[in-house]
């Protein structure tokens, strides 16, 4: 294995030897599970210090490739959790000891609100009369509808977007249908489809979600579903306008004689969003599903969001539903309701909201000052452009950062999908040192030696 890490090795830099041994791992030339060469045999190979082998080591254990079993020696990760999907495996994957990790897509602890007044108001007994009483609690209901961005004919509460989601597409997709998935989009909407048996097809966004005439070509390959992100998309953090909405209404009702497909809408980050509310809906109320999703703004553990849509839909999802879970349980839906409706709870989730537009804004202007531009972004998640994903990913984690390979949320099933590399940056993690953190992805992303490895975060 040695004869094979030196012939790929390109210069003798602690990026450029890590770069080399991650491109052996992912194409199949070093396989899961085997033994790497030691620090000081590599160096004596190489004709390079062991504190440089050490450096690069550390930049592959940084992204998940490999780990140290101390006086074992250092392994390469096997591929994969066999409990986990696929694609939502390419981030969980990532998650190991870094000084800031950047890659998780997670709010702050912190800047959640705090439990103590809701809990208060929770039944003192987990009781209910009877197993067919009505779903979801009235006074969350009618709160919920009053700021639903359009009038909806049925909701109701589930656990979470992505279980939303999962039984919107269990309504309106079989297997061999084609859905249509902005391009890029959430990983587990991949494995969501490819469990359906659905064929995903890519609808090319900007920095106002689907572009028309994305949509327009991929409307003729007749889908049975969209699936779409209104605002703070994830990864990119764009969020629709008015006027975008519009121009693709007039698209979809210019092919409507040729497809007729159900519009699911994820509007997981809708309260800490800076950008309003809006969905299709408005235009389309029978055609479309919207979802809310409070694991951004109220915390990620409540798994609790709501879905509203015509009651042909809504009534069948409820109907599946109690054949499983039931209901979502009604102590969570107080919770809720308390959080939405508190003063205190209210300020605290609108500070939230303006502390990550403040880190998104503060984060952009400092990659800016060191000569990269990125596209403003809503939410907590940035796109961050690079010259070469896997070299960006291998620089920041040797200076003790973690961001998620951008090439998880490409839909396309070709090689790079004709997208430039990107990796996603969760900024509304990024509080201290913003221009230290700023200078360490910029050269990353422009491929030039990091200024130095972070002090703290």
């Amino acid at each position: 294995m040695i004869d094979q890490i030196v012939e790929a090795v390109e210069n003798r830099t602690p990026e450029a030897i890590a770069a080399a041994v991650s491109r052996l791992i992912r194409s199949g030339g070093i396989a899961s599970g085997d033994r790497l060469p030691t620090v000081r045999d590599l160096a004596r190979a190489l004709g390079v210090s062991p504190a440089t082998v050490s450096s690069a080591w550390q930049a592959l254990a940084g992204v998940g490739l490999i780990t140290s079993r101390g006086r074992a020696g250092s392994f390469v990760l096997k591929a994969g959790t066999p409990w986990m999907p696929s694609h939502f495996a390419e981030l969980a994957g990532t998650h190991v000891e870094a000084r800031l990790d950047l890659s998780s897509g997670t709010p702050d602890p912190a800047l959640l609100p705090s439990l103590g007044l809701a809990l208060a108001r929770v039944p003192a007994r987990a009781d209910t009369s009877s197993y067919l009483t009505q779903r979801v609690l009235p006074e969350l209901e009618r709160q919920l509808r009053a700021s639903w961005p359009y009038s909806p004919e049925s909701l109701t509460i589930l656990d979470g977007a992505l279980d939303a989601v999962s039984r919107s597409l269990e309504m309106v997709v079989r297997y061999g249908d084609r859905v249509l998935v902005e391009d890029p989009s959430f990983p587990p909407f991949f494995d969501l489809l490819e469990q359906f048996g659905a064929e995903r097809v890519p609808v090319a966004i900007d920095e106002h979600g689907m572009r028309p005439e994305a949509l327009a070509r991929a409307l003729a390959t007749n889908p049975a579903a969209i699936i779409l992100q209104p605002r703070a998309h994830n990864p990119t953090g764009a969020s629709m306008t008015p006027r975008r909405a519009e121009e693709l209404v007039r698209v979809l009702r210019a092919h409507s004689h040729l497809t007729d497909p159900v519009i699911i809408e994820d509007d997981h980050s809708a309260e800490i969003s800076s950008a309003p509310a809006l969905s299709l809906g408005s235009w389309l109320p029978h055609r479309v599903l919207h979802i809310r999703s409070y694991a951004k703004s109220h915390g990620p553990d409540l798994r609790i969001g709501a879905l509203a849509g015509p009651s042909a839909l809504i009534d069948r999802i409820v109907a599946r539903r109690m054949l499983g879970p039931g209901w979502t349980s009604r102590m969570l839906q107080v919770i809720l309701f308390e959080l939405l409706t508190a003063p205190e709870s209210a300020a605290q989730v609108a500070e939230a909201r303006d502390t990550y537009r403040a880190r998104q804004q503060a984060l952009a202007a400092a990659l800016e000052n060191h000569g990269l531009t990125v596209a403003s972004a809503d939410g907590i998640n940035l796109w961050l452009p690079v010259r070469d994903e896997k070299g960006a990913m291998v620089s920041l984690a040797a200076s003790g950062i973690r961001v998620a390979a951008g090439t998880s949320f490409q839909p396309s099933t070709e090689p790079g999908g004709g997208q430039r590399a990107h990796v996603r940056v969760t900024a509304g993690l990024v509080q201290n040192d913003v221009q230290e953190v700023a200078a360490l992805l910029a050269a990353a992303a422009l491929g030039e030696t990091p200024p130095g490895v972070i002090r703290a975060v």
